[in-house]
């Protein structure tokens, strides 16, 4: 079956987007005001030569926009980031979003849209990225954290699942269709521990993302959180214990890519080969990130 190209996915979201606009104009008297879309307020002006745009996992927030000038100094080039969940930015991909590069934090988001996929996740015959520009570029670890002081005095993976199946702790993870959640989900799998149970009982919160996550433990909404080491160390928070590759069913590595249909091809790939330059591998380990695919 032939695969559904980027420019298949541009043209039907396209086509949504115009009905939306016929939409909008004929009620256009209703309000003078609009709240802004997270889509319409992640979009960049195409078309320009010296403007990208990156999707990239949550988790790599600080690191990109702290290593992001070194790259505009050497080309002039223009950046805009969206961060969100892996599994957010894959489905704007998907819909026809305008993205040049995508950064997963797992390689199931990316192997969903690589037509060169050999897991068995493209189930869709999505073909939207160039899989000979894929590469693993990060390493991070899967991390137990908590609050300021540690008030319920969390020492251990062992000893959460001991506190949840007693339900004196609150944890927050992130959602199923979030990586982070993903590891969580087998870290709490290979504990015997029954996440829905866990979750009707009132002892499991969620996140949408990894910063969601984060937040919740920073701001003590929760008695702990499982978060990436890196938005540990960006968030201040004290990380407890470190999840082994057992737990959470293999390593946690980053995957990139081009997108299929950039109009800027040759400047997307400029700035993945930068991202393996000693600049931003600086920036990526001052977080904690394990850089893969150094120059």
């Amino acid at each position: 079956m032939k695969g559904i190209t980027r420019r298949d996915a541009i043209a039907t979201f396209g086509a949504a987007i115009a009905a939306i606009g016929v939409a909008a104009g004929l009620g256009a008297c209703g309000s003078s005001e609009t709240k802004g879309s997270h889509a319409a307020a992640t979009t960049t002006t195409a078309g320009s030569s010296d403007k990208l745009t990156v999707f990239a996992a949550a988790s790599l927030t600080e690191s990109l926009q702290k290593s992001v000038e070194g790259f505009t100094k050497q080309t002039g080039a223009e950046v805009t980031f969206n961060f969100d969940s892996s599994g957010t930015l894959k489905t704007q991909i998907q819909e026809g979003a305008e993205a040049d590069i995508f950064i997963s934090a797992g390689q199931k988001q990316m192997n969903q849209l690589d037509a060169a996929d050999k897991k068995g996740q493209n189930t869709e015959g999505l073909d939207l990225i160039e899989s000979d520009t894929r590469f693993d570029i990060l390493e991070n670890e899967v991390a137990l954290v908590v609050p300021s002081g540690n008030p319920k005095g969390i020492q251990s993976f062992e000893d959460l699942k001991d506190r949840l199946e007693a339900g004196d702790i609150k944890l927050a993870m992130g959602n199923s269709d979030v990586p982070v959640g993903q590891y969580t989900q087998n870290i709490l799998s290979y504990f015997g521990l029954d996440e829905a149970a866990l979750a009707n009982s009132g002892v499991i919160t969620y996140g949408s993302n990894v910063k969601e996550v984060t937040t919740q433990v920073s701001e003590a909404a929760v008695d702990c959180g499982i978060i990436y080491h890196t938005d540990a160390v960006s968030a201040g928070l004290d990380v407890v214990d470190a999840a082994s590759t057992e737990m959470t069913g293999g390593k946690v590595v980053y995957p990139a890519a081009v997108v299929k249909g950039t109009k800027h091809e040759e400047l997307a790939k400029h700035y993945l080969e930068y991202l393996k330059g000693a600049d931003a591998s600086d920036a990526f380990e001052e977080v904690g990130f394990k850089p893969l695919a150094e120059e």
